[in-house]
């Protein structure tokens, strides 16, 4: 378009960007976000596995070996148990006070968790749940609770 007053071609009203400098905005190509992205995302799942890894670890079975200590403790705490399965005609059996039949109680909930987290503490928890039986019933001539005594002894001295 031409002025009537110069003679010359008017320009635009608007500012166009020279054709040099809109070249070398599209010779620099754009930054790729790929690796940015790749490198998150393997960082998050490295990060998630082992944070899964430590935790899985962490506690699980070491519970179970707590819980077995301290069922043995609470057996042990019980103290003596009579004996009277050689006895011909054993004569009345002596009771046991609360606080025994509690810890008894409680060694036979604590080895029955044991053995829920790991089946390792599971012989250990049928013999105290043998005693268990023997001692509430008062039965203490049972040749099979007494069996589990001794058995659930010796698996207490070896943990």
């Amino acid at each position: 378009m031409r002025t009537a007053e110069t003679g010359e071609e008017a320009g635009p009203d608007y500012d166009e960007p020279a054709a040099s400098e809109e070249s070398e905005e599209v010779k620099a190509p754009p930054q790729s976000r790929r690796m940015l992205v790749l490198c998150a995302v393997a960082g998050f799942v490295l990060g998630g596995s082992v944070l899964g890894l430590l935790w899985g670890l962490s506690g699980v079975h070491a519970g179970a070996l707590d819980d077995a200590l301290a069922a043995c403790q609470a057996l042990d705490r019980v103290g003596e148990l009579p004996d009277t399965s050689r006895d011909a005609q054993p004569s009345l059996t002596p009771g046991l006070t609360p606080e025994r039949l509690h810890r008894m109680t409680a060694a036979r909930e604590l080895s029955a968790a044991a053995a829920q987290v790991n089946a390792n503490y599971q012989p250990l928890a049928d013999h105290i749940d043998g005693v268990t039986r023997m001692v509430l019933s008062l039965h203490f001539n049972d040749i099979s609770g007494q069996r589990h005594l001794v058995q659930a002894q010796e698996i207490c001295a070896r943990i």
